[in-house]
């Protein structure tokens, strides 16, 4: 059993890594800014134990606070509806706030949910270059990439971090348990359709979160 605090437990990506993760017998602390917003169904939603805290992953030392004693953060943090740039700030806020523990402990690992903007298309432009994408996603896709690059900067020597893009299609869908790997090329089929169900993307997270295979690098996942 791996204790994991998780970010964003309420959003679309995070609700199905919390589900999958109680589901492997894991124990989950959702942090949340509102307690309330966690639907009680959860609760019995696998073999696993479930924890809820307040925090904010925006501010270090909130995050600091939530994550003490746990093995893996993960952030499904998303900025909804508004300013992108928030997914930088939370970047570094999780890396700042699992600095500010010290070494008395081993330092939980970081798992970041990212965004496949910064993708290479199979033989031509970034995801994010590829004309026709509107202007609202784009300063999404942006920002992801600019976390990503905060990242890269960190030594995994002192963080041991993580970072999962989709690919370019994701939305709810059946959990297969299957899916392919890739690096920092988009992962396509044989249609050229890169596409996969959040519930085996929250799969290949937590599979992730157990065999620790990608340790200081992004990767991504399709069907």
């Amino acid at each position: 059993m791996t204790k994991i605090a998780l970010f964003g437990a309420t959003g679309t990506v995070g609700s199905r890594v919390l589900r999958e993760a109680l589901r492997r017998g894991h124990e989950v602390t959702a942090v949340v800014r509102d307690p309330a917003s966690l639907p009680d169904s959860v609760s019995g939603a696998g073999a696993g134990a479930i924890g809820l805290v307040r925090g904010d992953v925006l501010d270090p030392a909130s995050v600091a606070a939530a994550v003490a004693g746990h093995d893996v953060v993960v952030s499904a943090f998303g900025p909804g509806r508004g300013d992108p740039t928030t997914l930088v700030t939370a970047a570094k806020s999780l890396i700042g706030g699992v600095r500010s523990l010290g070494t008395d402990a081993p330092a939980p690992r970081v798992v970041v949910v990212g965004g496949a903007g910064s993708l290479r298309t199979p033989g031509g432009p970034l995801v994010l270059d590829e004309s026709g994408v509107p202007a609202a996603v784009l300063a999404v896709m942006h920002a992801h990439g600019e976390a990503l690059d905060f990242l890269r900067t960190v030594p995994v020597e002192q963080v041991r971090w993580t970072c999962l893009s989709p690919p370019a299609h994701i939305a709810p869908g059946e959990r297969t348990g299957t899916y392919r790997l890739g690096l920092d090329g988009l992962v396509v089929d044989e249609e050229g359709r890169s596409r996969i169900s959040t519930e085996d993307f929250a799969v290949a997270l937590v599979d992730e979160i157990e065999r620790d295979a990608h340790a200081g690098r992004r990767f991504t996942v399709a069907h």
